[in-house]
């Protein structure tokens, strides 16, 4: 079946947005975008959930949205985050999104008011009769506080401008309904599930770890892609710790930023209520990226 969005295919990085003090700095984020276009990623992905989205207001999640399409220019493909619990709001998001130039836009569900599945599907046709990008339903119901379920997915996919899936819930079993259902791309919303995901026809993955070993995701997922599923293993386990230490230690993208700040490509700064990792935390950070060969 050839699927709707299989030119995001591959590894796309869920870029952090990174801070000085109260303000955005936009010189670090340019010199992460272009750490990413010489891995040779294929998608950018700013503002989402890894770049602290409901901190930022409309006016730097407008900015941050200009300044990575503008630096990537044309180099990858640039998916920003552009969804809201109010569809006015997302709806403004992706216009802005798509004026400035961007591939796609990558709209995560509803979040706190928790619609009706007659919501979420409601939502996401008033964006996709709008724009004329492709859409990423995003579903993570475990930062949401709701599923959308593969039958009202599958309604979404009938809609033009549905094209892809990031999926985020941790079930194979919602992702291989998705998969038969319809013709959307599925990414992966989670690192070390990219290779049972992609086993069952995901095409990537839509990366946390990917800002600091992006070479190391996209030979797991170039490995899977071409069927040599035993190199991809041997990937999928180099990188299962660290993957799992990203999203396990604390909330994303807290040691993500401490792993970037040890690291010396962020100061770590984060916006409240995101605080800074524990001490026990950090050790066990260190530790992990010691072993991995990182530090």
């Amino acid at each position: 079946m050839a699927r709707k969005g299989s030119d995001f295919a591959g590894v796309s990085v869920a870029i952090t947005t990174p801070f000085k003090g109260d303000q955005v700095d936009y010189d670090l984020l340019k010199k992460q975008v272009e750490y990413q276009i010489e891995a040779g990623v294929h998608c950018l992905v700013p503002v989402g959930t890894t770049g602290e989205s409901p901190t930022l207001s409309h006016e730097e999640h407008e900015r941050v949205i200009s300044a990575v399409i503008e630096t990537v220019a044309g180099r990858a493909k640039v998916m920003p985050g552009t969804g809201s619990n109010s569809t006015h709001e997302a709806l403004k998001l992706t216009r802005w999104a798509e004026k400035e130039g961007a591939d796609a836009a990558l709209v995560v569900a509803p979040y706190y008011n928790k619609p009706t599945q007659e919501g979420f599907y409601q939502h996401y046709k008033v964006l996709a009769e709008d724009a004329g990008i492709p859409i990423c339903v995003y579903n993570i119901p475990g930062r949401t506080g709701k599923n959308i379920e593969p039958e009202t997915i599958a309604r979404m996919a009938e809609l033009e401008q549905i094209k892809l899936v990031k999926e985020a819930t941790g079930s194979l079993d919602q992702a291989s309904q998705i998969l038969e259902m319809t013709d959307l791309t599925l990414l992966s919303g989670d690192d070390s599930l990219t290779l049972p995901l992609m086993s069952i026809g995901g095409e990537g993955v839509i990366s946390v770890v990917s800002n600091i070993v992006p070479k190391d995701m996209l030979a797991l997922v170039a490995a899977a892609a071409s069927g040599d599923f035993a190199e991809a293993q041997k990937w999928h386990f180099k990188l299962f710790t660290l993957c799992r230490e990203m999203l396990g230690l604390s909330t994303n993208p807290i040691p993500l930023k401490s792993a970037m700040k040890m690291l010396g490509r962020d100061t770590g700064e984060m916006r409240l209520p995101m605080t800074p990792l524990c001490e026990n935390g950090e050790k066990r950070l260190a530790q992990v990226l010691t072993e991995y060969g990182l530090l």
